[in-house]
């Protein structure tokens, strides 16, 4: 594995500033869109239907909400470790692995939330839109527009999930510099080197970017409120 970087943060050269925020946010968006992609999903049916299991099922994502981030790091380290079931695709200490430990991390906050929303629907409204006709995908459909704010909500707890992680990041990507260092795991190792100045900027810096994308999805939910 490459030497850990030692420079301080004011050393640090700025376009390797740049790559490891631009990798924290490539790798946080993908993990957050596939979480919604396959919480969506998971959580509407959740909400609306009814089969054997379900109740089990919900117990799952509902512990997943606050499955501890170390613990997910340590499955997949595992699973992806040269000797491990997946150690043949060789993505130990990439950003795919990084990715994966994210998703387990978001995709059950993701799920939880958008279950707690489409229950929190008026029941008589999955009635009126099935006798108006509409078929099960546009049910579907106008009930997540209609619970869209809360399910925005889901959404950026799932980012916040994983942008503000450190210890599956850590475990599964090894924080190489260059190609898996994020914002999380450099503010670790300035840490450990004592270089508090290097890691409270590269804080600020991590809490700036989450607040803006955070104020962008609060702007656009509200903005649906005011509708």
């Amino acid at each position: 594995m490459e030497d850990l970087c030692t420079c301080s943060l004011s050393t640090r050269p700025m376009p390797e500033i740049l790559q490891i925020t631009s990798l924290s946010l490539g790798i946080s968006a993908i993990a957050t869109g596939i979480s919604l992609l396959l919480g969506l999903p998971l959580g509407t049916l959740l909400a609306l239907g009814k089969f054997p299991g379900r109740s089990f099922l919900l117990s799952v994502v509902n512990t997943g909400m606050g499955l501890p981030p170390v613990v997910v790091g340590l499955f997949v380290a595992i699973m992806l470790w040269r000797s491990g079931p997946l150690g043949d695709w060789k993505l130990i200490y990439t950003p795919t692995a990084i990715v994966i430990a994210q998703v387990i991390i978001a995709f059950p906050v993701v799920a939880g939330l958008t279950t707690a929303a489409m229950q929190a629907l008026d029941p008589r409204l999955q009635l009126q839109l099935l006798g108006l006709g509409a078929t099960l995908p546009q049910m579907v459909g106008m009930l997540w527009r209609e619970a869209r704010l809360p399910l925005l909500a889901a959404l950026m707890a799932g980012f916040g999930a994983v942008i503000s992680e450190v210890g599956a990041s850590m475990m599964v990507g090894g924080n190489i510099r260059y190609q898996t260092r994020v914002l999380t795991t450099a503010i670790v190792l300035e840490t450990g080197k004592g270089e508090f100045e290097s890691a409270i900027g590269l804080a600020i810096l991590l809490l700036a970017i989450t607040f803006l994308i955070n104020w962008a999805l609060t702007w656009i939910q509200q903005k649906g409120l005011r509708k």
